[in-house]
């Protein structure tokens, strides 16, 4: 299991490729790829970093602003994931196969594949470094390069993934151990974690505790399970309207919640989870249990920390509203590798790309970006096997719901949205560069009003 401490590129690129430092793996002999050609070129106008979401989305946008042959993603991966679907195939409701697709049909047409791992950015002199020393050059860069999972930051993982009872829906190689935990459980203490860390879809750690909950109420082993949900948060959910929501589901359903838990460690070989307290520092706690579900730490993908194009954590710095970068003006960011300060989502993603869209039609007209992202992004909070309260917010954690309804109470036609429409959307318009998000249908829900 050693390939999980892993990199995933804006929301949904395999996370069984692990980012590697300059050096540190030679390049496949396939080097570059596009319609079985290899090796195209050594510069391209718009260069993606990035095979994810954010980097397939733009890349189809922009090879229709620049044509064909002059647009690159770099991307080592072969397959490419849609990951908000692993939720429902942890719980068991949709299968793993479903959410993936390969790389090769995914990419734009007319769009070049670098099947290879960038390895340095010098921003300096619009280039970047690869894999066996190749250097690419670009006049516009996308950096797409998604969030980085760090299992092995928790003591005895990840090889305690080698046991049984334990799983994570968060990579391809531990979801299905989540629905064999759910589905084996017999009695004791059902934990699910929520780590000390900027995460993607900070509502999934909890989505699977619902699942898991509703099963074990359909198959008769609700009352021989203890739930109990240990977030290193303060709170359930960031937004209040959504948060008072969950809270009485939780009431309803008995679940304990312990706050400001850290997972520290997993002794797999003897059902242990040990836990810091953060409101005492140093402190721990050790917990049995017959079913643990992990939320790995995650971070900023290896190249760009001490990247000139990052922050001092590591996150891409670009501009909040307008996703340029705030040194580089040829330089932009796209989702989870960013430091805009929302959840990470792939319908944040769908959002940003067409912010990013006009910003960069107007960069390359020698224009100043007018368009401006107000932060949107949304949380399907699954809450049953046909429940979903739909959570959509701003920047200022404030909803921005698409429906003229009340979206914090669960309903059946949002699981539906989630489990059936929101996969032919991903897969048939935001990879296309044709979803830009819910804002015109929110609009129009609104009759103009918002």
């Amino acid at each position: 299991m050693s390939a999980i401490g892993v990199v995933s590129s804006c929301s949904c690129l395999c996370p069984g490729v692990r980012l590697l430092k300059p050096g540190s793996q030679k390049m496949s002999s396939f080097g570059l790829h596009t319609a079985a050609r290899c090796a195209a070129k050594d510069y391209y106008e718009v260069l993606v970093l990035g095979g994810g979401t954010g980097g397939i989305a733009m890349s189809a946008r922009m090879k229709r602003k620049v044509g064909t042959g002059n647009v690159a993603v770099v991307e080592p991966s072969k397959t490419h994931y849609y990951q908000p679907l692993w939720t429902l195939v942890g719980g068991g409701a949709k299968q793993l196969a479903a959410s993936a697709r390969p790389t090769e049909s995914v990419m734009p047409k007319g769009v070049e594949w670098i099947k290879s791992r960038v390895t340095a950015l010098d921003p300096d002199k619009n280039c970047v470094w690869l894999e066996n020393d190749i250097k690419v050059s670009y006049k516009y860069l996308i950096i797409a390069l998604g969030i980085s999972l760090h299992y092995e930051k928790i003591k005895g993982l990840p090889e305690g993934f080698h046991h049984p009872k334990i799983g994570s829906n968060y990579s391809v190689h531990t979801v299905e151990k989540t629905w064999k935990a759910l589905q084996n459980f017999k009695e004791g203490n059902a934990i699910f974690t929520f780590p000390n860390t900027p995460v993607k879809c900070a509502g999934a750690p909890q989505k699977i505790m619902y699942l898991s909950e509703a099963y074990w109420r359909k198959t008769g082993k609700r009352s021989k399970a203890n739930i109990m949900f240990n977030t290193s948060l303060g709170v359930i959910f960031g937004v209040k309207k959504y948060a008072d929501a969950l809270l009485e589901i939780i009431k309803e359903r008995n679940i304990a919640v312990n706050y400001k838990r850290n997972l520290v460690e997993v002794r797999a070989d003897k059902q242990e989870a040990v836990f810091e307290n953060l409101n005492k520092p140093g402190v721990t706690e050790v917990h049995q249990y017959e079913m643990l579900h992990v939320t790995p730490p995650m971070g900023p993908p290896d190249v760009l920390i001490n990247s000139p194009v990052s922050d001092e954590i590591g996150w891409v710095d670009v501009d909040k509203q307008t996703l340029q970068h705030k040194k580089y003006p040829n330089v932009f960011g796209i989702g989870d590798c960013t430091n805009l300060p929302t959840s990470k989502t792939a319908a944040a993603v769908a959002a940003q790309s067409g912010v990013l869209d006009k910003t960069i039609s107007l960069v390359m007209k020698n224009q100043l970006p007018t368009k401006k992202y107000d932060g949107y992004t949304s949380c399907p909070l699954v809450t049953g096997y046909n429940k979903v309260i739909l959570a959509e917010f701003d920047y200022d954690a404030q909803p921005l719901e698409t429906f003229p309804i009340d979206q914090s109470k669960e309903r059946v036609t949002m699981y539906h949205m989630k489990a059936d429409m929101m996969p032919f959307l991903y897969w048939n318009a935001l990879l296309k560069g044709y979803w830009g998000g819910p804002a015109p249908v929110r609009k129009l829900m609104h009759l103009g009003l918002k």
